[in-house]
């Protein structure tokens, strides 16, 4: 699926760079990156997990390779998702090809920080090469034909790789090489919730999530749970919630509220966003439901992260 020049202009006028010569893949900039070089605080990823990965918001690279292909239209999705192909078509991209000049996207991307005098000079060179990946920036990776290669590639340079998937692929989980925090995208409670919110374009997606998450528990890279909460939506039954935590066993959950931002107020209210402590009383009811706890939060973020018991 080639997208249409109006499309690809959207796009661009959005922030985002396309790269790669079929132009299947992209960055685009984090506002948590522009603040972490103006020191104005940093994403809730390094917060969360900078221990055990030494990741910085400063030196994060956020991309896809897979820009149009995704096989939901997520209602909460900030993105425009009538742009959304859920197979794979034509040529794919070789993953040093794609790296290369994402690279040099986010380069050209922050070059006007250089003279900035509220930026600090040492992050910025530091920025100038990426040390996290995080391959979630748009549509679902794990359509990319080459993703194994990807992992690798990082790997290689140095780039530590998140790879966030929204589970609709067990037999790609299963193929590729392990990234360094696997995110899987729980947002539902149930079968019905989860057709009604993430609108999916294939067919037994909900089997098929259930059988990533059953994949999942074999991985010995970091596990995360990705829970986006929407108010009125998903964010009902923690016991349902509960229920594939306890299956799964990953090292954390992160229950987030939904932000109304993008595409998505076309789609929702304000009033569908919760707030921070709306997130923490659901975050305290997982609490009672799994036995995990919450050990860490980012209000900014609407964030709190639940632990496994060491």
């Amino acid at each position: 699926m080639k997208l249409s020049r109006k499309a690809l202009r959207r796009l661009e006028k959005g922030g985002y760079r396309l790269v790669g010569k079929n132009k299947h893949s992209a960055v685009k900039i984090c506002r948590w990156t522009k603040k972490s070089l103006l020191e104005e605080g940093i994403c809730y990823k390094q917060k969360f997990y900078e221990d055990i990965h030494g990741i910085k918001s400063h030196r994060c690279l956020q991309m896809t390779p897979s820009l149009p292909f995704c096989d939901n239209k997520c209602v909460f999705c900030w993105r425009d998702v009538n742009l959304n192909s859920p197979y794979w078509e034509g040529p794919a991209d070789d993953p040093s090809e794609i790296l290369d000049e994402a690279i040099e996207a986010q380069r050209s991307l922050l070059s006007g920080f250089k003279g900035n005098p509220e930026a600090n000079k040492e992050k910025w060179d530091e920025a100038q090469n990426p040390g996290l990946a995080a391959i979630s920036l748009d549509g679902e990776p794990t359509l990319y034909p080459k993703l194994d290669g990807l992992i690798e590639e990082c790997y290689r340079r140095d780039i530590v790789p998140f790879l966030v998937t929204n589970g609709l692929h067990p037999d790609r989980l299963e193929e590729i090489r392990e990234p360094a925090q696997l995110y899987i995208s729980t947002v539902a409670p149930d079968g019905k919730t989860y057709k009604k919110i993430c609108r999916p374009l294939v067919s037994r997606a909900w089997e098929k999530l259930n059988q990533s998450l059953e994949v999942m528990q074999s991985f010995d890279c970091t596990k995360v749970l990705r829970l986006t909460m929407v108010k009125g939506w998903n964010m009902k039954d923690p016991s349902g919630y509960g229920e594939l935590i306890k299956k799964v066993e990953p090292d954390f959950v992160e229950p987030k509220g939904y932000m109304f931002v993008g595409h998505s107020r076309k789609r929702l209210k304000m009033e569908n966003m919760p707030t921070h402590e709306e997130i923490k009383n659901f975050g305290r009811a997982l609490e009672r439901e799994t036995g995990y706890t919450i050990t860490d939060e980012s209000e900014p973020s609407r964030v709190v992260l639940l632990s496994a018991e060491n």
